[in-house]
């Protein structure tokens, strides 16, 4: 067996290529993505306005629309209790201050760390500190609104133009490769466009479904506002691993600072442990996984690629990215190993005698045929 170091460096440098291309132009990137992922689950609507009459333009127009009322009715919905929530931020800064001063204090009367630390000391400090950053963070608040409105804003336009254009970006696709190849390549592009189809739908049923769960534990527990904290962290479970855990974590604050007795938030951490357990073990792997088929170490690699990549973003993207690179991989015979790394089914059973004759005799055949060529 022999390593052969150009085509090694010329992997490295490609992928290292691909990275900086990805950091430098995530701007136009990062819409980009979102948009294609948004057009493969709007692509059944638009079909279906086809089909009752209506010319391409207005059946895009209107699987969009549609998508942008759905989010501006749920924003609607839940603005109320946004606004009361934020009517109840002072107090929640001054009740944060106290304990933490309280914290301190207790600790500095035990180590003697400070001399004569006062508890109203901090808790004035602590008013000064917040009120000379309020300014920063006013600002870089608009300054980040402003960014995210206008990759909204870039988002819809490019998915308006994919559901308009998706005949000839598909036969530009299908034209990069040989004649007798081309099937081939529409089969697999129907199938990367299927997997992303099925993840956004599982993420949206399962969002449903740990909203409700959660909204309706809250309101037993009686922590205010539960429809919020319960659809909010479920939202933030399209954020694989961490986003469940800040999912969990805003409503056990709230419920920490509001509550009178240490009983409510220990029955919103059991309540949450209880529906992640759940979701994890038996919901998540029915609902998004079988449409994936990503191993976990596939999965967790995506999740910090992408954070290093792209930020949040990144996070949310590169696990459907990783399945239909999964699937692009599994059509080319040199990058079958890669879609192995990738797959679900690396995890199997080394006891399996068949699996393991029938590998190596797909091996030997293999090799026979270089040896012929």
């Amino acid at each position: 067996m022999t390593l052969s170091f150009q085509r090694l460096f010329f992997t490295l440098a490609f992928t290292f290529g691909i990275f900086a291309v990805m950091i430098l132009a995530k701007g136009v990137l990062i819409p980009l993505s979102m948009a294609l992922l948004i057009s493969f689950i709007l692509m059944p609507v638009v079909q279906k306005f086809e089909a009752w009459g209506a010319n391409r333009l207005l059946s895009a127009f209107l699987a969009l629309l549609m998508l942008i009322l759905i989010i501006a009715g749920g924003i609607t919905l839940f603005s109320a209790q946004i606004i009361s929530l934020s009517d109840q931020l002072e107090d929640f800064t001054g009740k944060i201050m106290n304990t933490l001063s309280d914290a301190l204090v207790f600790l500095n009367t035990n180590v003697n760390f400070i001399e004569d630390l006062q508890r109203e000391d901090l808790v004035n400090r602590g008013k000064e500190w917040i009120t000379e950053s309020s300014g920063v963070l006013l600002q870089n608040t608009f300054s980040g609104s402003a960014s995210f409105l206008t990759g909204l804003l870039t988002t819809a336009i490019f998915t308006f133009l994919i559901l308009i254009y998706r005949t000839g970006l598909t036969k530009a696709f299908v034209e990069f490769g040989d004649v007798e190849n081309r099937g081939k390549i529409l089969s697999m592009l129907k199938e990367v466009q299927s997997v992303g189809k099925k993840y956004l739908s599982g993420m949206f049923l399962l969002i449903i479904i740990l909203g409700f769960a959660n909204s309706i534990g809250l309101m037993i527990i009686g922590i205010d506002s539960p429809f919020l904290f319960g659809f909010l962290a479920a939202l933030l479970s399209i954020v694989p691993y961490i986003g469940t855990t800040i999912g969990a974590t805003i409503p056990v604050l709230y419920a920490f600072m509001t509550a009178d007795s240490l009983w409510t938030p220990l029955a919103v951490i059991l309540l949450f442990w209880f529906i992640q357990t759940i979701e994890s073990n038996f919901l998540n792997p029915k609902i998004v996984g079988s449409s994936l088929n990503v191993n976990a170490l596939a999965a967790i690699l995506s999740l910090l690629i992408g954070a290093a990549v792209w930020g949040v973003a990144g996070m949310i993207l590169f696990l459907p990215f990783a399945a239909m690179l999964k699937v692009i991989c599994e059509r080319f015979e040199q990058l079958r190993p890669v879609a192995m790394l990738i797959s679900n089914d690396i995890s199997g059973d080394d006891d399996d005698d068949s699996t393991a004759f029938a590998w190596v005799e797909k091996s030997k055949a293999w090799l026979k045929k270089k040896f012929r060529d």
